[in-house]
């Protein structure tokens, strides 16, 4: 049984391909990337799912896949793999179609594999933790600080990327999950202050939290470029999850005693990280 990892190099797949090489498994890494480095003995063959007519010697001897999220040519890839022989696929997708904000993105490449006939599992992360890194990494290495416009009134359960990735290991290895779609979050629901605050305490670094406008929080993520540029109207209200004009005085609005607990990786996995344990896991990445 090979199990192919696309999206090997990426923040998930790395860690289930590295997980089922611990474990023995036989794993083979898709990469685009011709210089990338992958576990001792694991080996790795070019392929893009932007071109899935190009996927024959990726797929094959593949009996289970994880697949990342590629919406425009799902159904091709999907083909191509069905056609291979593979059996089983673990779908990278994301809680947001579980709250019905996704429709163009993930559930179309979950569509494509429900139809397809062959087995299947979501792994639906909610936010990731790791978004916060990209996100606040910069200033508090540079200044000690995190400028947000409402770090009080938002709050969210943010996810450790290893507890996805357990997930996914455990879909693609062990019965009883065919057909089953998980959220996965974190168990703690935090405020962002408090996310700073445990930051603070796993760096052993005094962080400050300086409130800015949403306008200046803007223009910060902009300049920041990469993740905080790339989300920054998302992030602070001015679109919504598709991308359409939303108001920003919703957000700060919005009720985060409302919030109800969410489903993490502890039923499937035994155990769920929490938000300190992720920020441990970081700490290095915060320092200067």
């Amino acid at each position: 049984m090979t199990i192919l990892i696309t999206g090997a190099t990426g923040n998930i797949g790395r860690r289930v391909l590295r997980r089922l090489a611990e474990a023995g498994e036989p794993v083979r890494a898709m990469t685009r990337n011709a210089q990338a480095e992958f576990p001792a003995g694991v080996p790795s063959v070019r392929g893009d799912l932007a071109r899935p007519d190009g996927l024959d010697e990726a797929f094959q001897g593949v009996e289970r896949l994880f697949l990342f999220p590629v919406p425009e040519t799902a159904r091709e890839v999907v083909d191509a793999a069905e056609r291979a022989g593979v059996q089983r696929v673990v779908v990278l997708s994301s809680g947001a179609v579980t709250g019905g904000f996704d429709t163009d993105f993930h559930l179309p490449v979950e569509r494509a594999v429900e139809d397809s006939g062959l087995a299947w599992t979501h792994v639906r992360p909610g936010e990731f933790a790791l978004n916060k890194l990209w996100l606040w990494g910069p200033s508090i290495r540079a200044e000690g600080v995190v400028r947000d416009p409402n770090p009080d009134g938002v709050a969210w359960y943010p996810t450790h990327e290893q507890d996805i990735a357990d997930v996914a290991v455990a879909a693609l290895l062990e019965d009883g999950h065919v057909g089953r779609a998980y959220d996965v979050n974190g168990p703690d629901l935090l405020t962002y202050r408090q996310q700073v605050e445990l930051i603070a305490e796993a760096t052993g670094r005094e962080i400050r939290v300086e409130v800015i406008t949403r306008q200046e929080a803007r223009e910060r993520y902009l300049a920041q470029g990469g993740f905080a540029a790339a989300n920054a109207d998302f992030l602070l209200g001015f679109e919504d999850y598709s991308g359409a004009a939303a108001d920003p005085a919703e957000t700060a609005e919005f009720d985060a005693s409302a919030i109800p607990p969410m489903p993490t990786a502890e039923p499937v996995t035994g155990r769920a990280r929490g938000f300190a344990e992720w920020a441990r896991d970081h700490a290095a990445d915060f320092r200067p």
